[in-house]
Order: structure tokens, then C-alpha cells, then sequence
């Protein structure tokens, strides 16, 4: 007996409903505004690749190395994203690429972003080395045990400082930073600028990934939060910080990483203006010795003139 068409479209119908409402019955994953929650009970994944979505807890951040294969899968594949890159961008491997992360979201030591070029990067994923082919050697993922984050924000007409300081430093612990990693938070009020130092701390008992906190931090300031609410996208950009009634909104974000390690760049890849620096430096600093080696001929030119003149004098008496 054949099954009516009016009954197979209904019944389609029907669990299209029940799937949506499945849907909707999910909070959206409030620390990963990419993933995509469904199901009984609620899983939460995220899309990394055409083929790949891994699941993600929604009570912390992702991984930043998880966070920066999302973003570029949906840059790649025109996926709606707040962050629209340049052209440049695309090709700039140093910024935004597309990270080889292990099972626990760690970076690989050596990433080559689909390509025939690599390079190393720290366990923050920032490249520590000059660009090879893919025969380049990364024995080892290099520690980030520190990680400055400049802020810089709008004049404001006056601000206590220490109420400043404090409201930050909460802030920063709002991206699952323990405190005991904040080493230090200063103020620059000529320069409207933060300077927040986070050092690993192996007496620290919390653990905290430095790595995704200043990232996650760093989108903020951009506009690109990877947050969600209720209402929609948070952001520090947008709404700025309450301190004591003055409104701070803040302009541009700074993240700078040091590593257990030197990095490992040849004088090739400094730019132009790098060189230029060093070339002026030791240019002065070869002016100063030269001048300082006149001066002390010239000192003891004089000194024997002098030497000589008094013993013309006791000859003559």
C-alpha cells in the first residue's frame, strides 16, 4: 500500500519541529559564541574544519588554537564572523592562520598553515622563527611563561587611578586568570595606557591558560568577542568599563610574549626599519669611542707638552 505524499510531507514536517525546538531548548554557549548547541541533553561543538567539529565545554574558554582554526574555517568558507580581515590577513601567516592543534588543543611546535612554508611557534602559537620550507625542524614547543597586554583607552577628564588598577585586575579575572598570575597592573595616565604583566606561576594551584585569556581578551578590545549573553555579543570596545561613574571604553589591545627561549630570527628577516635602528646605534656608538680616543691623545699631548715645558724651566734656573 502506498503511503499518501500529504502524509510523508507532514511527517517531515513534524520532526523539523521537534528538531528545532530541540535546538532552541539549548542556552548558547556562553564563553564560545561559534559553537552550536543541540540535542538531549545539550552538546555544545565547535566547526573547525568542513569534515570536524569538536566538542566544547561551555563553562571555560576553547583553546586558543581550537578558537584560531573556527575562525579560519569561516573566513575561508565566507561562515558569517564579526572579524573581516584584509587581503593581507588572509596571507598573513604571522597573524590569523590555520593552526595543526593536538587532542587537547595545544599547538604543534611546527605549522606550515596548509602550505609549503613553516615555521615554528611558541605554545602561545606565535611564530619564533624564521619562515623554511617543510623540511624545517621544531624539536620542541617552546614554553610562553609571559604575557604583557597593553590597553589603551579614550582621554577621560579624571580617574582614581588605584579604583582603576582594581577594576581591571577584576576584569582580567573575569577571563579565568587566577590572580596569583597577575604579577602586575600599572597605569600610564599621560599615555592613557594599562600594562598588564601575567607570568606562569608554578605555585599557583588554579590552573590557567595564559594563552587563550589574552586572546580572548584581545578580541574584546577589537570588537570580535567570542563571548555570548541573552542580549547578544559583550563587548569592552562597545561598553567599556564602570569605574566609580567614569565610563572607559577602551581603543587598542597589545599582546606581547615572551618566551622560556630566545627567539630564533635571522638578520635577513628584520625590516627594513629594525636595521636601520641598529645601524644608527652602532654608528654612534663607534662615534662616541672615536671621540673618546681623541680626547685622551689629545690629554696626554697636552700632559707631555707640559711635562716638557717644566723641565725647560729647571734647566734654565
Amino acid at each position: 500500500m502506498e503511503i499518501p505524499v500529504v502524509c510523508v510531507l507532514l511527517a517531515v514536517v513534524l520532526v523539523g519541529v521537534v528538531v528545532a525546538q530541540t535546538d532552541e531548548a539549548c542556552a548558547p554557549c556562553t564563553t564560545n559564541r561559534y559553537a552550536r548547541c543541540s540535542g538531549t541533553p545539550c552538546q555544545c561543538t565547535l566547526k573547525i574544519s568542513k569534515s570536524e567539529a569538536i566538542p566544547v565545554n561551555c563553562s571555560i574558554m576553547t583553546r586558543k588554537c581550537w578558537m584560531m582554526k573556527a575562525e579560519m574555517y569561516r573566513i575561508v568558507n565566507g561562515v558569517g564572523t564579526r572579524r573581516k580581515p584584509s587581503e593581507d590577513a588572509l596571507l598573513d601567516t604571522d597573524g590569523i592562520y590555520d593552526p595543526e592543534c593536538n587532542d587537547v588543543g595545544d599547538f604543534h611546535a611546527k605549522q606550515c598553515n596548509g602550505t609549503d612554508v613553516c615555521w615554528c611557534v611558541n605554545s602561545a602559537g606565535v611564530r619564533r622563527t624564521d619562515k623554511g620550507d617543510t623540511d624545517k625542524k621544531c624539536d620542541e614547543l617552546v614554553k610562553t611563561f609571559w604575557f604583557r597586554i597593553e590597553l589603551r583607552h579614550k582621554p577621560v577628564d579624571s580617574i582614581d587611578e588605584n579604583k582603576l588598577i582594581e577594576k581591571i585586575t577584576k576584569v582580567v579575572e573575569e577571563y579565568q586568570v587566577a590572580k596569583g598570575y597577575i604579577e602586575k597592573v600599572e597605569y600610564f595616565k599621560d599615555d592613557n595606557t594599562i600594562i598588564l604583566d601575567l607570568k606562569q606561576n608554578i605555585t599557583v594551584q588554579t590552573p590557567s591558560d595564559l594563552a587563550t585569556s589574552a586572546y580572548y581578551l584581545e578580541k574584546e578590545i577589537k570588537d570580535s568577542s567570542f563571548y555570548t549573553t541573552p542580549a547578544g555579543s559583550r563587548s569592552i570596545k562597545a561598553d567599556g568599563i564602570d569605574v566609580d561613574g567614569v565610563k572607559v571604553t577602551f581603543t587598542k589591545a597589545l599582546v606581547y610574549y615572551v618566551d622560556e627561549r630566545g627567539p630564533e630570527f635571522s638578520m635577513k628577516q628584520l625590516t627594513p626599519g629594525v636595521i636601520a635602528v641598529i645601524v644608527v646605534v652602532v654608528l654612534a656608538i663607534i662615534a662616541g669611542l672615536v671621540v673618546l680616543v681623541l680626547s685622551r691623545k689629545k690629554m696626554k699631548s697636552h700632559m707631555y707638552q707640559k711635562a716638557e715645558g717644566r723641565e725647560l724651566d729647571e734647566m734654565q734656573k
